[in-house]
């Protein structure tokens, strides 16, 4: 494995992970190499266990199914979220090849660094897919390669990354989330020194209370639930500008942009549907 470390270099990325025969589970990668990935999740694996599994990532790539096996397990902890390490068995040449083709696509699709980065913050998987890939489609629509887009799977999560580097130049969030909710999450933003003044972006479908508690942690950015391509997309523009206006939900009266089911090419799929490659 230390062998394979080093011929493969690995890179943080987030994909979905949905597994053959536990269709309802929706889980995240958290790196990748041609060699292997590491997956978060909270399923129970021994070391040796194989498992067939989907990834995908809507706008970037097509889902992929592959055998692989649990070479590493991680306990779940205060400064971290459970998971396992996997690699494909030297048996499995095919589905090797497949994780190659995944990595140099993957890698191929991270350039130019990205001079503005999103950081997304959802614990549906197919939701957080959903919004990624309506912000890929405004990457491609405004001719911006530079805008770079991250997804955190809750709070906790979310805060660490902000912490490190590269530097994020903007949070989308959910409100309602595990380990850490979306206001706690903003409640330590704000308490942080170094990112009091990051710009958040809420997408809530609470009343005004909600509103008027996040507007006291610094917010201006809202999004009401179902998000339009359009609301999102016009955000993301005034904060790249820096002109720091967000676009707000439009009221009863207003017309509304396409709606990002629809408008991205994104199936709001059951959480017990099949793995992509297999419908």
């Amino acid at each position: 494995m230390d062998h394979e470390r080093r011929a493969h270099p690995r890179f943080p990325l987030i994909l979905a992970v949905q597994y053959l025969g536990a269709e309802s589970v929706l889980d995240y990668t958290e790196n990748l190499s041609a060699g292997g990935l590491f997956i978060r999740t909270e399923r129970e694996f021994a070391l040796g266990d194989r498992a067939t599994l989907v990834v995908s990532f809507p706008q970037l790539l097509e889902p992929v199914e592959l055998t692989v096996e649990i070479v590493r397990v991680r306990e779940p902890s205060a400064d971290h979220p459970g998971g396992v390490a996997v690699r494909v068995p030297a048996d499995l040449a095919a589905d090797r090849t497949k994780l190659v083709e995944v990595a140099r696509r993957v890698a191929g699709a991270r350039r130019p660094d990205p001079s503005f980065r999103i950081l997304l913050v959802e614990d549906n998987a197919l939701v957080a897919s959903m919004y990624a890939a309506a912000l890929r489609r405004l990457s491609e629509t405004d001719n911006l390669p530079d805008l770079g887009i991250e997804v955190a799977s809750d709070g906790a999560s979310a805060f660490d990354r902000l912490l490190g580097a590269p530097p994020v130049d903007a949070v989308v969030t959910d409100v309602f989330m595990p380990v850490l909710s979306g206001i706690s999450m903003i409640e330590k933003i704000r308490a942080e020194p170094a990112l009091a003044h990051l710009p958040v972006v809420v997408i809530t479908s609470g009343g005004d209370k909600e509103r008027e508690r996040l507007g006291a942690l610094g917010v201006a950015h809202f999004l009401r639930k179902p998000v339009s391509y359009q609301d999102l997309a016009n955000t993301i523009r005034a904060l790249r500008a820096g002109r720091g206006v967000g676009a707000s939900a439009p009221s009863a009266g207003e017309t509304r942009g396409e709606e990002l089911p629809n408008g991205t090419g994104v199936a709001k799929d059951r959480a017990d549907a099949k793995p992509a490659s297999r419908r």
